[in-house]
């Protein structure tokens, strides 16, 4: 046989068996469903849209930043206990410069985004292992010690989005019609 009858004959076998492996690909997974979506769905918008049920109070997320936060965020929302967690505390004006470090006072301009940010992405070692209520309730401490709201206020659906977040009005909205 020739170089080149040799060369078609592997042509061949090759194109005719990747149609046969292709026929039986291993079939790994299966279909999404809208469940499985809605799962992972859980942005919270800036009006409190999507937002769960459940509550909290500046009291309870004490309790609740004692246990779970106080090792990364120190005593009072200070920061610097652990590497990139920042103060959540305090922070001079964004004003003052474009190095300004930003808090959840000075740069955050809807108290929504704090609970979103809390429940998909804290603890840092356990994200979105808090029940509702927990994040609820962290988020209106940290708000409680910002002096946002009062050591008394309760943070639920429909609270949380009225809290006017100092910096609110400072940003320029990509997609305003999102809002």
């Amino acid at each position: 046989m020739s170089t080149r009858n040799t060369s078609a004959a592997l042509l061949l076998t090759l194109a005719f068996g990747a149609g046969a492996a292709l026929a039986e690909a291993p079939k790994l997974g299966k279909a999404i469903t809208e469940a499985d979506i809605q799962a992972w769905d859980i942005s919270i918008m800036p009006d409190g849209r999507n937002l769960p049920p459940g509550n909290g109070s500046p009291a309870q997320g004490a309790k609740v930043y004692a246990e779970k936060c106080v090792a990364c965020h120190a005593e009072g929302g200070r920061g610097g206990g652990a590497p990139g967690a920042g103060p959540l505390v305090g922070g001079a004006p964004l004003t003052n410069g474009i190095e300004t470090p930003k808090t959840i006072a000075n740069y955050y301009s809807y108290a929504t985004t704090l609970f979103d940010y809390i429940r998909r992405a804290m603890p840092y070692n356990m994200p979105r292992s808090l029940p509702d209520d927990e994040v609820y309730a962290l988020t209106a401490y940290i708000l409680s010690l910002n002096k946002l709201i009062g050591e008394n206020d309760v943070m639920d659906a429909k609270t949380l989005p009225q809290v006017k977040m100092p910096n609110r009005d400072n940003f320029i909205l990509p997609y305003p019609d999102r809002i």
